[in-house]
């Protein structure tokens, strides 16, 4: 074993550190869960939830806005190919409007979950709880950088949601969504203000709301800011 081996095993160990406390609890099928597209104002959010063995080595597993969409993709399918279980789910406008964002992440996570096979004893949640759902779970903030089943989860919720943007964006020509993937840059405003806003826009997002309700586009702060949060 190289060097650079060793490291990358040892970055990966620490990785799965609350993973690892958790199964020396007794508890034997730890789901990560995470979701990907809080912030966009077009296109739906995903969430993504994994169940892997104790002895899983991926060697490159990040949080996955640090990694590129090339990276991305290779992983996914090693997670996929290593998982005892996996499942992503989203939930698109304009239901998405209907019920909030808050709501569609925790049923899209809510979702995702009940479909695991095996069910999960034991969930690692990224950032949020899941009241509804009987199942002993820990939230953990930042967890994609902390815990490798969430990792492995914001990985796979990410690939899903991008290859969503590149459909719509062959669904819905000259908003570019392949581009920015439904985040509000400058670029997918000015095709908002020119075209108006179409099916995959969330009306509860501004500027959305505004435009369909017959008002004008003023800046806001912060409104060209991405984040896959």
């Amino acid at each position: 074993m190289d060097d650079a081996d060793s490291k990358e095993r040892e970055r990966i160990r620490q990785l799965n550190r609350y993973e690892e406390e958790i199964w020396k609890q007794g508890f034997r099928y730890i789901a990560g869960i995470d979701e990907v597209g809080r912030g966009p104002i077009a296109g739906p959010v995903v969430a993504a939830a994994v169940i892997l063995p104790r002895e899983a080595f991926i060697a490159g597993v990040d949080d996955s806005k640090k990694l590129s969409a090339n990276k991305r993709r290779v992983l996914a399918a090693e997670i996929k190919a290593h998982a005892i279980s996996w499942a992503v789910v989203a939930i698109n406008p304009p239901y998405l409007d209907d019920i909030n964002i808050l709501n569609a992440t925790r049923k899209a996570m809510h979702t995702a979950v009940t479909e695991l096979c095996p069910s999960p004893d034991f969930l690692l949640i990224d950032a949020l709880k899941l009241p509804d759902i009987n199942i002993k779970q820990q939230s953990l903030i930042k967890g994609d950088s902390l815990s490798f089943s969430i990792a492995c989860a914001s990985i796979l919720a990410k690939v899903e949601r991008d290859a969503s943007m590149e459909y719509f964006d062959i669904l819905y020509p000259g908003y570019e969504f392949a581009k920015h993937k439904g985040y509000a840059t400058r670029q997918h405003i000015n095709a908002l203000i020119d075209k108006g806003p179409c099916s995959i826009h969330r009306s509860s997002f501004e500027p959305v709301k505004s435009l369909l309700s017959g008002g004008t586009y003023g800046q806001q702060p912060g409104l060209f800011d991405q984040d896959d949060a």
